[in-house]
């Protein structure tokens, strides 16, 4: 039985500490983290802002416009839940002002570093923060109304560290959230060119419930059956998976970019559905370098797939 790798941490606990310590105490002696922010020419400012993942930095930075930089703390293309931090990690979160996250959980190694970094004003931003549901399964970001939530929060958070930017970050908030209304339109009206009977999903893990429901989908069942897609199905899982493809009639299997087929492949040759892969879900990539291009990506995969 092919098993999905896990996570092990590169860097063990011990190291991780003495890391951390090292880079607050640097960065205590850069003494640029922790002050007030100094206004730059353009009228922007040089406050360090990070956002846990690239679709987090892409929505945040909307918010932001011209007045900040928000940086993504993990690479593109890399999964939240097997995210090995660096020193290198470690020092940007000890000299920003502002992190933002999804919800604390969802990246373990970057609770880590927060809790870590020893920086008393260190904001810590959670996007999804009122939104039901979020402990149990965070991905609340594939459905773009949520997202709106997201937007506020981001905008609140922002406008805490620099409140001179309050109006900008509202008016750039307004004008996002707006995108996001018309994608949320856009991705219905797709969906109803999939005949109902056809809308069925099976994914490599369970991320897409969110979207299902908004638009309507049915989840039939996922290979690995959690929310963080760690672990491996049992021979029993995955010939109960195959039935349930065979029982409901599901077209396709979706796997997200950088995901091993083979397991894909072997329920493809059972059930003679096809394997579609390279969906965006926790990062943006070559084919989506936006939050809004990663939904739109998806969607066409899925809609292609299922009519």
């Amino acid at each position: 039985m092919l098993r999905r790798r896990r996570r092990v941490a590169a860097i063990p606990w011990v190291p991780l500490i003495a890391l951390l310590v090292i880079a607050v105490w640097t960065a205590g002696c850069g003494g640029a983290a922790g002050t007030v922010s100094q206004t730059t020419a353009g009228g922007g400012t040089s406050l360090k802002v990070l956002a846990a993942e690239t679709f987090l930095a892409d929505i945040a930075q909307n918010v932001a416009g011209d007045r900040l930089s928000v940086m993504p703390l993990m690479p593109m293309g890399v999964d939240p839940h097997s995210f090995e931090p660096t020193p290198r990690d470690a020092t940007r979160v000890a000299e920003s002002r502002a992190i933002i996250i999804n919800n604390r959980g969802l990246d373990p190694m970057v609770d880590d570093l927060i809790s870590g970094a020893g920086r008393s004003d260190l904001l810590v931003v959670e996007a999804a923060a009122g939104l039901a549901g979020a402990r149990q399964d965070p991905h609340l970001w594939l459905d773009p109304v949520e997202v709106v939530t997201y937007v506020d929060n981001i905008r609140r958070g922002l406008s805490a560290i620099d409140p001179a930017g309050s109006e900008v970050y509202a008016k750039n908030a307004q004008s996002y959230a707006q995108k996001l209304r018309d994608l949320d339109q856009w991705i219905a009206a797709q969906v109803q060119t999939i005949p109902a009977g056809r809308r069925l999903l099976v994914t490599n893990h369970e991320s897409f419930g969110y979207f299902a429901k908004r638009y309507g989908f049915t989840i039939v069942g996922a290979i690995f059956e959690s929310v963080s897609g760690e672990g491996s199905p049992s021979a029993r899982e995955l010939a109960a998976l195959i039935e349930q493809i065979k029982a409901s009639g599901a077209p396709a299997v979706f796997l997200e970019t950088g995901n091993n087929p083979d397991l894909a492949a072997q329920i493809a040759k059972e059930t003679g559905v096809k394997v579609v892969t390279d969906l965006y879900v926790h990062s943006l990539g070559a084919n989506a370098n936006t939050y809004l291009d990663m939904m739109r990506w998806d969607v066409n995969l899925i809609v292609e797939a299922l009519r």
